[in-house]
């Protein structure tokens, strides 16, 4: 069971969902306005937010930066939009996961229990007290703190870097399969590479690289991809 809040404006697709949701043992709140999100997230504790694009006093992905300023709890765009482009954005701006309209409601299910295993779950980052800190050259990471350092400097890291770094830095000169990564970082058993291509951009802009000049994060085309320190990476193919 999960504390669901709906953030849809057309009140046909709102009541279905929460009648739906709440078939399904869900605790759901709702509402049709990016405004009203705003205050129910500032005055309640939620699982997951399932957050529609269209709505009449705020573009969805306005409110969703919003939201982000005030919460981390995961996020769900619902949208009728499936440019790549815009989904990227989605993405960038910090949306945990997607769907496109129309969508079933045992679709949408399956997605929350993915973010929410994700994120009750113990995280690729997380680990016991006694876990040491992660060294990779001039990169630090310390899975009990959930905190990163280059060459001294703290990084400011999404909830999802963060565990992507820390999955990485576990395995140093590994390479990782993207269906690993799927599954072991967004807990899911199927996606597609966009997600991580575009948190790896993400990471590595944070740490000061790109994907034509990389330093620390090497992709293996149709392999994988590998943390290791600067200099030491062999050819990337």
């Amino acid at each position: 069971m999960a504390s669901v809040l709906v953030v849809e404006d057309d009140q046909f697709v709102r009541s279905a969902l929460i009648r739906q949701l709440t078939d399904a043992s869900h605790l759901v709140r709702s509402v049709g306005t990016a405004l009203e999100a705003l205050r129910e997230v500032a005055h309640f504790r939620f699982d997951v937010v399932v957050l529609d694009l269209g709505l009449p006093d705020l573009d969805g992905s306005e409110a969703l930066k919003m939201l982000r300023g005030i919460t981390d709890v995961p996020v769900i765009i619902a949208t009728a939009r499936d440019d790549e482009s815009e989904i990227v954005r989605l993405l960038n701006a910090g949306a945990d996961d997607y769907l496109t309209k129309p969508f079933s409601v045992e679709h949408l299910s399956a997605r929350m229990a993915a973010v929410l295993r994700r994120s009750r779950r113990t995280g690729p980052g997380d680990a016991p007290p006694s876990s040491p800190v992660l060294h990779v050259g001039g990169l630090s990471v310390d899975p009990q703190r959930r905190q990163a350092e280059l060459d001294g400097v703290r990084l400011d890291l999404t909830r999802r870097e963060f565990d992507l770094l820390a999955f990485l830095a576990g395995r140093p000169g590994v390479v990782v399969p993207r269906r690993e990564l799927l599954a072991e970082v967004w807990q899911q058993s199927y996606g597609d590479d966009q997600t991580i291509d575009v948190h790896l951009s993400w990471l590595r802009r944070k740490l000061g690289e790109t994907a034509a000049r990389p330093r620390y994060l090497h992709t293996l085309r149709g392999v994988g991809v590998k943390l290791e320190p600067p200099g030491e990476a062999g050819p990337v193919r």
